[in-house]
């Protein structure tokens, strides 16, 4: 059981599935403790090797940290703002609410009562903070360059899949519509017979109520006789090196809250064609790092795609101008002193 005698901060995640939320606690906690923030996690669905308080231990919030007034509850989604309102203002225990929120889209009058209680509010994009109706700090989400880092010996290469092709193209995430795979694998049913040299990958879980959207696509790919060359893999047990293996990542969701696989695929040094959803518009540079298209314009993802795969010397050299992007703009460990600085506001 983790002593709360230093904790400054508790990010609760009462969230049981894999989410981008979880993904984004996942990487960020241990990169705030390396810049000396006392802080656990509180709920299920994270690994071991975080910094966890027990459920009793809630009764230890009563009394303040060492050297400081109050502690911070650090919510991401409603089910987790609810209890800090209740823990502050029913049982009184000392505690500055803070809530991130990646919506892009207008928040319920739930939502919106939630959030007037909150102390202090981030956005994860200017997207997303044009819907908050409060006053909010723009902080991005960053992403571990130690974690995902580019292509690095011949392990990370399409030939050691055993696929075939020389370049090889991917689209990762949860197998439904609103992730736009069905926009990814039509296109690739279109432009893979012109294009010899490349093989896709379709990297996810595909959950009960999916499947059939999930079988459909299947069925497509074998009727137009590309079962070798379009490839689905499930959910993998680690996606990191999967991305190095690509030339062209493909993230067409129709919407999305922030969305990470792009700065993930940047970040290992691969291009990225991906729709306007989510805050994907404010971190790719359009013909620089990749394409920007409009979210669920099928023809113009496709043809975004098609100039990529027909200029794969150009595609190369986008993804290495990504990485210095990613490098220069997104690394997670401004996302965690740009926490620090609210974090330090609502301390004092």
């Amino acid at each position: 059981m983790h002593s709360l005698r230093h904790i400054t901060v508790i990010a609760p995640h009462f969230k049981r599935r894999l989410s981008g939320v979880t993904s984004t606690v996942v990487q960020l906690v241990p990169e705030q403790i390396r810049l000396g923030r006392g802080i656990v996690t509180l709920g299920p669905g994270l690994p071991d090797g975080l910094p966890k308080m027990k459920w009793r231990q809630l009764l230890a919030l009563w009394s303040p940290p060492e050297g400081a007034r109050w502690r911070v509850w650090h919510a991401r989604r409603n089910t987790e703002m609810l209890p800090g309102i209740i823990l502050r203002h029913v049982f009184r225990m000392p505690l500055k609410l803070l809530f991130t929120s990646a919506a892009q889209r207008r928040h319920t009058g739930y939502t919106r009562w939630l959030i007037r209680h909150m102390d202090a509010v981030v956005a994860t994009s200017g997207r997303s903070g044009s819907f908050l109706e409060v006053p909010h700090t723009v902080i991005r989400h960053g992403v571990d360059l130690d974690l995902f880092h580019p292509a690095s010996g011949e392990e990370d290469t399409i030939a050691a899949t055993g696929l075939p092709g020389k370049y090889l193209i991917g689209c990762f995430g949860r197998v439904r519509h609103q992730k736009g795979t069905d926009l990814f694998v039509r296109s690739m049913i279109d432009l893979l017979p012109d294009h010899p040299e490349w093989t896709a990958v379709v990297n996810g879980r595909v959950t009960a109520e999916h499947q059939a959207f999930a079988d459909e696509l299947k069925k497509a790919v074998a009727d137009a006789g590309l079962s070798e060359r379009i490839r689905f893999l499930g959910e993998v047990d680690d996606i990191k090196p999967w991305y190095r293996k690509l030339a062209l990542y493909v993230a067409p969701s129709r919407n999305e809250g922030f969305g990470l696989t792009p700065l993930e695929a940047m970040a290992s040094g691969v291009a990225v064609v991906a729709s306007d959803a989510g805050a994907y518009a404010e971190m790719i540079v359009q013909d620089h790092t990749g394409a920007i298209v409009p979210a669920g314009d099928y023809q113009a993802l496709r043809e975004a795609i098609r100039h990529y795969l027909a200029n794969p010397e150009e595609t190369l050299k986008q993804g290495k101008a990504g990485l210095e992007h990613v490098r220069e703009n997104f690394a997670l460990t401004r996302e965690a002193e740009a926490l620090e600085t609210v974090y330090n506001r609502l301390l004092a």
